[in-house]
Protein backbone atom coordinates (compact mmCIF):
# COMPACT_ATOMS: atom_id res chain seq x y z
CA UNK A 1 0.00 0.00 0.00
CA UNK A 2 1.67 3.47 -1.10
CA UNK A 3 1.96 6.39 1.51
CA UNK A 4 -1.23 8.17 -0.17
CA UNK A 5 -3.86 5.18 -0.15
CA UNK A 6 -2.41 4.61 3.92
CA UNK A 7 -3.43 8.11 4.84
CA UNK A 8 -6.60 8.02 3.62
CA UNK A 9 -7.25 4.21 5.08
CA UNK A 10 -6.44 5.67 8.30
CA UNK A 11 -8.77 9.04 7.95
CA UNK A 12 -11.34 6.50 7.69
CA UNK A 13 -10.24 4.38 10.81
CA UNK A 14 -10.37 7.58 12.78
CA UNK A 15 -13.58 8.06 11.58
CA UNK A 16 -15.09 4.79 12.58
CA UNK A 17 -14.62 5.07 16.17
CA UNK A 18 -14.57 7.70 18.96
CA UNK A 19 -10.71 7.04 19.87
CA UNK A 20 -8.17 5.04 17.72
CA UNK A 21 -4.71 4.59 19.38
CA UNK A 22 -2.03 5.09 17.48
CA UNK A 23 -0.69 1.38 18.20
CA UNK A 24 -3.53 0.02 16.51
CA UNK A 25 -3.23 2.09 13.73
CA UNK A 26 0.69 0.74 13.40
CA UNK A 27 -0.50 -2.81 14.32
CA UNK A 28 -3.21 -2.74 11.37
CA UNK A 29 -0.83 -1.35 8.77
CA UNK A 30 2.52 -2.76 10.09
CA UNK A 31 4.19 0.26 10.43
CA UNK A 32 6.36 1.85 13.23
CA UNK A 33 4.67 4.65 15.61
CA UNK A 34 6.77 7.16 14.24
CA UNK A 35 5.28 6.38 10.50
CA UNK A 36 1.92 6.56 12.59
CA UNK A 37 2.69 10.16 13.67
CA UNK A 38 4.15 11.01 10.56
CA UNK A 39 0.95 10.44 8.44
CA UNK A 40 -1.41 11.78 11.39
CA UNK A 41 0.51 14.89 11.00
CA UNK A 42 -0.11 15.10 7.35
CA UNK A 43 -3.69 14.72 7.94
CA UNK A 44 -3.75 17.59 10.43
CA UNK A 45 -1.82 19.59 7.94
CA UNK A 46 -4.50 19.35 5.09
CA UNK A 47 -7.02 20.49 7.61
CA UNK A 48 -8.58 17.46 9.20
CA UNK A 49 -9.33 18.57 12.74
CA UNK A 50 -7.43 15.62 15.02
CA UNK A 51 -7.54 15.55 18.65
CA UNK A 52 -4.31 13.44 20.10
CA UNK A 53 -4.15 12.69 23.86
CA UNK A 54 -0.94 11.10 24.95
CA UNK A 55 -1.99 7.79 26.49
CA UNK A 56 -5.26 7.96 25.40
CA UNK A 57 -5.43 8.17 21.05
CA UNK A 58 -6.50 10.06 18.07
CA UNK A 59 -10.08 11.81 17.96
CA UNK A 60 -11.90 14.03 14.98
CA UNK A 61 -13.70 16.81 16.64
CA UNK A 62 -17.26 16.33 16.83
CA UNK A 63 -19.38 17.55 14.26
CA UNK A 64 -16.98 16.60 12.08
CA UNK A 65 -18.28 14.92 9.18
CA UNK A 66 -16.72 14.42 5.24
CA UNK A 67 -18.44 13.19 2.18
CA UNK A 68 -19.60 9.88 1.56
CA UNK A 69 -16.79 7.51 1.36
CA UNK A 70 -17.00 5.62 -2.01
CA UNK A 71 -16.39 1.78 -1.93
CA UNK A 72 -14.47 -0.86 -3.95
CA UNK A 73 -15.81 -3.57 -5.52
CA UNK A 74 -14.29 -5.96 -3.23
CA UNK A 75 -15.48 -4.32 -0.33
CA UNK A 76 -19.11 -3.84 -1.73
CA UNK A 77 -19.33 -7.17 -2.40
CA UNK A 78 -18.19 -8.11 1.07
CA UNK A 79 -21.10 -6.12 2.67
CA UNK A 80 -23.14 -8.63 0.22
CA UNK A 81 -21.67 -11.72 1.60
CA UNK A 82 -21.79 -10.30 5.11
CA UNK A 83 -25.32 -9.58 4.71
CA UNK A 84 -26.20 -13.38 3.89
CA UNK A 85 -24.29 -14.36 7.07
CA UNK A 86 -26.11 -12.02 8.95
CA UNK A 87 -29.66 -13.19 7.55
CA UNK A 88 -28.88 -16.84 8.68
CA UNK A 89 -26.99 -16.60 11.43
CA UNK A 90 -28.55 -14.01 13.27
CA UNK A 91 -31.63 -13.08 14.84
CA UNK A 92 -34.73 -11.15 12.72
CA UNK A 93 -34.13 -7.80 14.76
CA UNK A 94 -30.29 -7.94 14.17
CA UNK A 95 -31.21 -9.49 10.33
CA UNK A 96 -33.45 -6.51 9.57
CA UNK A 97 -31.51 -3.44 11.25
CA UNK A 98 -28.48 -5.14 8.73
CA UNK A 99 -30.62 -4.76 5.88
CA UNK A 100 -31.50 -0.99 6.94
CA UNK A 101 -28.29 -0.33 6.76
CA UNK A 102 -27.31 -1.96 3.62
CA UNK A 103 -29.53 0.12 2.04
CA UNK A 104 -27.65 3.25 3.17
CA UNK A 105 -24.59 1.43 1.71
CA UNK A 106 -25.93 0.52 -1.84
CA UNK A 107 -27.11 4.08 -1.65
CA UNK A 108 -23.72 5.72 -1.60
CA UNK A 109 -22.36 3.45 -4.19
CA UNK A 110 -21.72 4.47 -7.90
CA UNK A 111 -23.64 2.55 -10.56
CA UNK A 112 -21.07 0.07 -11.58
CA UNK A 113 -20.69 -1.17 -8.23
CA UNK A 114 -24.82 -1.06 -7.83
CA UNK A 115 -24.79 -2.88 -10.55
CA UNK A 116 -22.19 -5.24 -10.08
CA UNK A 117 -24.09 -6.56 -6.36
CA UNK A 118 -27.42 -6.77 -8.51
CA UNK A 119 -25.51 -9.25 -10.44
CA UNK A 120 -24.10 -11.33 -8.10
CA UNK A 121 -26.63 -11.27 -5.50
CA UNK A 122 -28.33 -14.98 -6.33
CA UNK A 123 -24.62 -16.19 -7.10
CA UNK A 124 -24.24 -16.32 -2.98
CA UNK A 125 -25.79 -18.04 -0.52
CA UNK A 126 -25.52 -19.66 2.86
CA UNK A 127 -26.74 -22.63 4.23
CA UNK A 128 -26.45 -24.50 6.60
CA UNK A 129 -25.29 -28.26 7.20
CA UNK A 130 -28.01 -30.68 7.24
CA UNK A 131 -26.37 -33.11 10.26
CA UNK A 132 -25.90 -29.62 12.27
CA UNK A 133 -27.80 -29.63 15.50
CA UNK A 134 -28.66 -26.14 15.10
CA UNK A 135 -32.33 -26.50 14.84
CA UNK A 136 -33.44 -22.80 14.43
CA UNK A 137 -32.22 -18.67 14.78
CA UNK A 138 -32.32 -17.50 18.55
CA UNK A 139 -35.86 -15.84 18.38
CA UNK A 140 -37.84 -12.08 17.76
CA UNK A 141 -34.59 -9.91 18.94
CA UNK A 142 -32.73 -11.90 21.35
CA UNK A 143 -29.29 -11.12 20.29
CA UNK A 144 -30.46 -7.14 20.10
CA UNK A 145 -31.59 -7.08 23.13
CA UNK A 146 -28.87 -9.00 24.82
CA UNK A 147 -26.59 -6.28 22.87
CA UNK A 148 -28.29 -3.47 24.07
CA UNK A 149 -27.79 -3.95 27.87
CA UNK A 150 -24.38 -5.05 27.71
CA UNK A 151 -24.03 -1.50 26.27
CA UNK A 152 -26.30 0.21 28.99
CA UNK A 153 -25.34 -2.17 32.03
CA UNK A 154 -28.29 -3.29 32.68
CA UNK A 155 -29.97 -6.43 34.40
CA UNK A 156 -31.41 -8.90 32.30
CA UNK A 157 -33.83 -11.80 33.24
CA UNK A 158 -34.37 -14.86 31.34
CA UNK A 159 -36.14 -18.00 31.66
CA UNK A 160 -33.85 -21.17 30.45
CA UNK A 161 -34.03 -24.39 29.62
CA UNK A 162 -30.62 -25.99 30.20
CA UNK A 163 -29.67 -28.86 28.47
CA UNK A 164 -28.71 -31.49 31.46
CA UNK A 165 -32.30 -29.96 33.26
CA UNK A 166 -35.66 -30.87 32.21
CA UNK A 167 -37.17 -27.88 34.07
CA UNK A 168 -37.10 -23.92 33.18
CA UNK A 169 -35.42 -21.97 35.52
CA UNK A 170 -35.82 -18.20 36.20
CA UNK A 171 -32.46 -15.71 36.92
CA UNK A 172 -31.28 -12.62 36.82
CA UNK A 173 -28.48 -12.00 34.73
CA UNK A 174 -25.70 -9.86 34.17
CA UNK A 175 -24.96 -10.13 30.45
CA UNK A 176 -21.21 -9.94 29.57
CA UNK A 177 -21.31 -10.95 25.71
CA UNK A 178 -22.08 -13.11 22.83
CA UNK A 179 -20.39 -15.08 20.59
CA UNK A 180 -20.84 -17.93 18.08
CA UNK A 181 -19.43 -21.56 17.25
CA UNK A 182 -20.13 -24.61 16.34
CA UNK A 183 -23.66 -23.98 15.00
CA UNK A 184 -25.21 -21.74 18.11
CA UNK A 185 -25.16 -18.18 19.57
CA UNK A 186 -23.98 -17.94 23.05
CA UNK A 187 -24.12 -15.89 25.73
CA UNK A 188 -21.75 -15.14 28.88
CA UNK A 189 -23.44 -13.12 31.97
CA UNK A 190 -22.90 -13.05 35.71
CA UNK A 191 -26.00 -15.22 37.56
CA UNK A 192 -27.18 -13.67 40.33
CA UNK A 193 -29.01 -16.82 41.59
CA UNK A 194 -25.58 -19.15 41.22
CA UNK A 195 -22.91 -15.84 42.20
CA UNK A 196 -20.71 -17.07 38.67
CA UNK A 197 -20.16 -16.63 35.56
CA UNK A 198 -22.22 -18.75 33.41
CA UNK A 199 -22.55 -19.65 29.59
CA UNK A 200 -26.49 -19.49 28.27
CA UNK A 201 -27.32 -20.99 24.63
CA UNK A 202 -29.41 -18.41 22.96
CA UNK A 203 -32.10 -20.56 21.24
CA UNK A 204 -32.66 -22.48 25.09
CA UNK A 205 -33.92 -18.74 26.30
CA UNK A 206 -36.99 -19.30 26.50
CA UNK A 207 -37.88 -16.07 27.40
CA UNK A 208 -35.81 -12.51 28.11
CA UNK A 209 -36.52 -9.34 29.25
CA UNK A 210 -34.87 -6.07 30.26
CA UNK A 211 -35.36 -5.43 34.10
CA UNK A 212 -33.84 -1.78 33.38
CA UNK A 213 -32.10 -1.81 36.90
CA UNK A 214 -27.89 -1.04 36.20
CA UNK A 215 -25.35 -3.18 37.66
CA UNK A 216 -22.55 -2.15 39.67
CA UNK A 217 -19.94 -5.16 39.24
CA UNK A 218 -17.19 -4.53 36.61
CA UNK A 219 -16.97 -7.41 34.32
CA UNK A 220 -14.25 -8.31 32.14
CA UNK A 221 -14.34 -8.10 28.70
CA UNK A 222 -15.28 -11.07 26.56
CA UNK A 223 -11.93 -11.55 25.20
CA UNK A 224 -10.44 -11.29 28.35
CA UNK A 225 -13.11 -13.94 29.92
CA UNK A 226 -12.62 -16.83 27.44
CA UNK A 227 -9.08 -16.40 27.61
CA UNK A 228 -9.23 -17.06 31.34
CA UNK A 229 -11.65 -19.48 31.02
CA UNK A 230 -9.15 -21.19 28.66
CA UNK A 231 -6.17 -20.93 30.90
CA UNK A 232 -8.23 -22.51 33.52
CA UNK A 233 -9.25 -25.85 31.81
CA UNK A 234 -7.05 -28.40 31.89
CA UNK A 235 -6.70 -29.18 28.58
CA UNK A 236 -4.82 -32.67 27.36
CA UNK A 237 -2.89 -33.07 24.10
CA UNK A 238 -4.41 -35.97 22.29
CA UNK A 239 -2.69 -37.25 18.77
CA UNK A 240 -4.17 -39.62 16.64
CA UNK A 241 -2.87 -41.27 13.17
CA UNK A 242 -5.44 -41.51 10.88
CA UNK A 243 -5.81 -43.31 7.32
CA UNK A 244 -5.91 -40.22 4.65
CA UNK A 245 -9.06 -41.86 3.24
CA UNK A 246 -11.00 -41.71 6.95
CA UNK A 247 -9.23 -38.05 7.39
CA UNK A 248 -11.30 -36.60 4.26
CA UNK A 249 -14.26 -37.51 6.19
CA UNK A 250 -13.69 -35.70 9.25
CA UNK A 251 -13.04 -32.00 8.20
CA UNK A 252 -15.72 -30.81 9.49
CA UNK A 253 -16.26 -32.91 12.52
CA UNK A 254 -12.84 -32.32 14.28
CA UNK A 255 -13.05 -29.22 15.13
CA UNK A 256 -15.80 -30.32 17.85
CA UNK A 257 -13.62 -32.26 19.89
CA UNK A 258 -10.44 -29.87 19.86
CA UNK A 259 -8.47 -30.18 16.49
CA UNK A 260 -5.36 -28.19 16.45
CA UNK A 261 -2.68 -29.10 13.51
CA UNK A 262 -2.17 -32.48 11.34
CA UNK A 263 0.53 -33.57 9.91
CA UNK A 264 0.95 -35.87 6.96
CA UNK A 265 2.98 -39.29 6.97
CA UNK A 266 2.46 -41.28 4.22
CA UNK A 267 -1.18 -43.02 4.02
CA UNK A 268 -2.06 -41.26 7.33
CA UNK A 269 -2.61 -38.01 8.91
CA UNK A 270 -1.33 -37.55 12.42
CA UNK A 271 -3.75 -35.31 14.16
CA UNK A 272 -3.55 -33.56 17.46
CA UNK A 273 -6.49 -32.36 19.76
CA UNK A 274 -6.39 -30.47 22.84
CA UNK A 275 -9.23 -31.51 24.94
CA UNK A 276 -10.53 -31.31 28.60
CA UNK A 277 -12.70 -34.25 27.72
CA UNK A 278 -10.90 -36.73 26.75
CA UNK A 279 -13.87 -39.03 27.10
CA UNK A 280 -16.00 -37.44 24.61
CA UNK A 281 -13.06 -37.24 22.27
CA UNK A 282 -12.44 -41.26 22.70
CA UNK A 283 -16.13 -41.92 21.64
CA UNK A 284 -15.99 -40.39 18.64
CA UNK A 285 -12.60 -41.96 17.68
CA UNK A 286 -14.60 -45.29 18.05
CA UNK A 287 -16.00 -44.21 14.94
CA UNK A 288 -12.91 -44.63 12.78
CA UNK A 289 -11.47 -46.79 15.48
CA UNK A 290 -10.55 -49.75 12.70
CA UNK A 291 -8.79 -47.18 10.27
CA UNK A 292 -6.98 -45.10 12.93
CA UNK A 293 -4.11 -45.29 16.37
CA UNK A 294 -4.29 -43.57 19.27
CA UNK A 295 -0.33 -42.20 19.33
CA UNK A 296 -0.43 -40.81 22.95
CA UNK A 297 -1.49 -40.70 26.11
CA UNK A 298 -0.92 -43.54 27.06
CA UNK A 299 -4.17 -43.46 29.78
CA UNK A 300 -6.74 -42.83 26.56
CA UNK A 301 -5.17 -46.20 25.30
CA UNK A 302 -5.78 -47.55 28.60
CA UNK A 303 -9.65 -46.07 28.66
CA UNK A 304 -10.18 -47.68 24.81
CA UNK A 305 -9.56 -50.85 26.50
CA UNK A 306 -11.60 -50.38 29.33
CA UNK A 307 -14.25 -49.38 27.32
CA UNK A 308 -13.91 -52.39 24.80
CA UNK A 309 -14.45 -54.28 27.24
CA UNK A 310 -17.31 -53.42 28.56
CA UNK A 311 -19.06 -53.66 25.55
CA UNK A 312 -17.65 -56.69 24.96
CA UNK A 313 -18.73 -57.82 28.02
CA UNK A 314 -22.43 -56.66 27.70
CA UNK A 315 -22.65 -58.47 23.91
CA UNK A 316 -20.93 -61.72 25.68
CA UNK A 317 -24.01 -61.38 28.63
Amino acid sequence: MNRIDRVTAILIQLQSRKVVKAQDIAERFNISLRTVYRDVKTLEEAGIPIIGEAGVGYSIMDGYRLPPVMFTKEEATAFLTAEKLVEKLTDHSTDTSYKSAMFKVRAVLRSSEKDLLENIEENIEVRRHTYAPYTEKPTDSTLQLILKNIADKKVIRIKYNAFSNEEVTERDIEPVGIFFASTYWYLIAFCRMRNDYRNFRTDRIVTINSKDIPFEKTHPSLKTYLQQVAEQKHLETVILKISKQTARYLQTQRYYYGFVSEKPQGDTVEMTFLTNMPDILLRWYLMFADTAEIISPASLKEMLKEHVKKVADKINN
